[in-house]
């Protein structure tokens, strides 16, 4: 969504404020009241809260305003932003070396894993966050917290498959409620006791590390909560652009940030019983329920979309062959970004009930949370510096500074919440893992796949001499053979020609590419070329944001020198279906070949996901050793 005007940039950050900042949003519900648990062992006095607002403030402005909004927001491939997005756009850099390359790809490939363990905590800990509120209100609603926020999540999760087109209207006018509550709340308190403003000196963040050693570092990890959401403003970047993500940032979400988390502190300078939930504190007895509610629907905005965020993150990931294929719809005719990934919805609903039921709070929560996060944002801080090396054409004196700098920051939060491993940070770690091995299993498992088919079938060359020499039979119509190397000739075919001692009259051999550009316009996606008689080659390129649908692409193909109009609905589409054999062969070890065979067996059907006419299709089997 890309905009040029100043109205039409300021609608399009109004839009940006419920999709982009929806989870930094909702970090004031728990963020500052987790910086005083007891785990870290520290006063509510004022030095402390002076100090912890000062680190709060200080990472809002490195962190998220310099390094994402001036920097990283900048690193776009083709308009698409994401660590997964600057993975694919790094791995066309062939000035780097083979091994240097693949550290980086697999680099950004853990780092995209990681993201879906923290696609199972945020809808968890923000609702839940949100329903504590009850508690507040009256302490015997206590008990209705768990079921509630069940029940939330639950219907949060139907209603994905009804897509955000009709909710995405009202994303943002509530969100910009929220922030203006926030920040109304916040100045209230700061107007009561303006001191608070002194801890924005950076003085007060040294001065706690100084004064609290240890015990300073580990809470880091609480105070990284205030910035989890920055990732995901480079993720959305494709979705709205450069200047309206900016503009929501620096005239919205950072003003009414920075009064809340500074106007919590505030009231904890003279009500120290307050730390128990300083956000809710804030208000007025009358505004409880209100502001309960509020936070309910700004925690379910913020849910949505880190959710959608996962779908498109899967659309990303199967079409760059990093996943096997799943069912992926389209929810909205108009914004090619809105998909929904049924498989994906369910486990990360099961998910999150399940971690709702075991830790039980928002504090309890939090242990879990950050890491996966901060992690990522390390390994976008690497990717950047290749990435400024080689498409930018820095100087390494100009960016190892700059890097260094952000990877400095940000491993100080990355290593105060490996503090919290063992109280459930390992479950993001482990979910990361899991992930990550499924999808370097997957690539891996497909370039093996790729040379044991190369091992043992014909050239196309030789294959059309064999056919211009011998002058077989064509069975009148079209026959469609998907083939995954240009160069080589599709293994059903092979077979059909050996069996039947005949062809089609036309033959196309199609051919299926991912570029590591976002999208490839309709116009420059399909190259056509005859190679025998009525014998082609076509070639269709996808971006890797673009879902496909052979059928539309291929209704108004023409053979050239017959002038026929190709009918999909009226050829033959041969695919080949592959029976693997896991084997001690030189590649992967055998449970990863098994992993990769079972995840073959499993993945969705190619009829279904490049939308072929189900009864136009053969496979044809083959059995592969790998």
């Amino acid at each position: 969504m890309k905009s040029s005007s100043p109205s039409a940039a300021s609608l399009a950050a109004l839009s940006a404020l419920g999709i982009v900042y929806g989870d930094i949003g909702t970090s004031p519900l728990y963020a500052f009241k987790e910086s005083f648990h007891h785990s870290h062992g520290l006063e509510v006095i004022a030095p402390n809260v002076f100090g912890i607002l000062s680190l709060i403030f200080w990472s809002l402005i490195i962190v998220v305003s310099i390094k994402y909004l001036v920097f990283i927001i900048r690193a776009d491939n083709h308009g698409e932003g994401g660590v997964l997005a600057l993975t694919a756009l790094i791995s066309s850099f062939k000035e780097k070396s083979p091994r240097a390359l693949k550290a980086m790809i697999l680099l950004g490939i853990f780092g995209t894993a990681l993201l879906y363990g923290d696609g199972m905590i945020t809808p968890a800990i923000s609702v839940l966050s949100a329903v504590e509120g009850l508690e507040f209100i009256a302490p015997e609603l206590k008990q209705y917290v768990i079921p509630v926020t069940i029940a939330i999540l639950i219907l949060l999760f139907a209603f994905q498959r009804h897509g955000t087109a009709t909710m995405g209207k009202v994303f943002g006018p509530i969100t910009l409620l929220w922030f203006v509550v926030l920040g109304i709340l916040g100045l209230i308190k700061i107007i009561q006791f303006p001191d608070i403003l002194h801890s924005m000196n950076p003085y007060y963040a040294w001065n706690f590390f100084y004064s609290n050693g240890w015990n300073g570092f580990s809470v880091l990890g609480s105070v990284f909560l205030v910035v989890t959401g920055g990732e995901a403003l480079y993720s959305d970047l494709g979705h709205f652009g450069k200047r309206p993500i900016r503009l929501a940032w620096f005239t919205v979400v950072l003003p009414c940030l920075v009064l809340n988390y500074l106007g919590q502190g505030a009231l904890l300078l003279h009500d120290t019983e307050a730390i128990k939930n300083p956000f809710f504190s804030l208000a007025p007895n009358w505004a409880l329920i209100p502001l309960v509610i509020l936070a309910t629907f700004s925690t379910v905005i913020a849910s949505q979309a880190l959710i959608t965020g996962v779908f498109s993150l899967t659309m990303q990931a199967v079409q760059l062959q990093y996943i096997p294929r799943v069912k992926i719809s389209h929810t909205s005719e108009k914004e090619f970004g809105q998909v929904y990934v049924r498989s994906v919805n369910f486990l990360l609903m099961m998910a999150c009930i399940f971690l709702v039921l075991i830790f039980r709070s928002s504090s309890n929560l939090a242990a879990a949370y950050g890491i996966a996060v901060t992690s990522t944002m390390v390994i976008t801080s690497i990717l950047f510096y290749s990435f400024t090396l080689h498409s930018w054409g820095w100087k390494r004196w100009m960016a190892l500074p700059l890097c260094g700098f952000f990877l400095m920051i940000e491993g100080a939060f990355w290593g105060a919440n490996i503090l919290k491993i063992p109280d459930g940070g390992w479950l993001p770690i482990f979910v990361g893992i899991i992930i990550f091995i499924i999808m370097t299993t997957w690539r891996s498992g497909r370039e093996i796949l790729s040379e044991r088919m190369r091992a043992n079938v014909k050239r196309l060359s030789e294959f059309l001499e064999q056919v211009n020499k011998e002058q077989p039979y064509r069975v009148p119509g079209f026959a469609v053979y998907m083939v995954g190397q240009t160069e080589n000739v599709p293994p059903a075919l092979a077979l059909n020609y050996h069996h039947f001692n005949s062809l089609h009259e036309h033959l196309i051999f199609l051919t299926i590419k991912t570029s590591s550009i976002p999208h490839v316009p309709p116009k420059n996606r399909i190259r056509f070329q005859n190679i025998g008689p009525s014998i082609y080659r076509m070639v269709i390129e996808y971006g890797f944001m673009d879902l496909p649908n052979l059928s539309e692409e291929l209704r108004n193909s023409i053979v050239m020198d017959k002038h026929v109009l190709f009918e999909p609905d009226k050829a033959t589409f041969f695919l080949g279906r592959e029976i693997l054999i896991a084997t001690k062969k030189v590649g992967m070890t055998l449970w990863r070949e098994k992993l990769f065979s079972l995840m073959s067996r499993n993945s969705q059907a190619a009829t279904s996901y490049y939308h072929l006419p189900q009864k136009r299709v053969v496979e044809v089997g083959s059995v592969v050793e790998l």
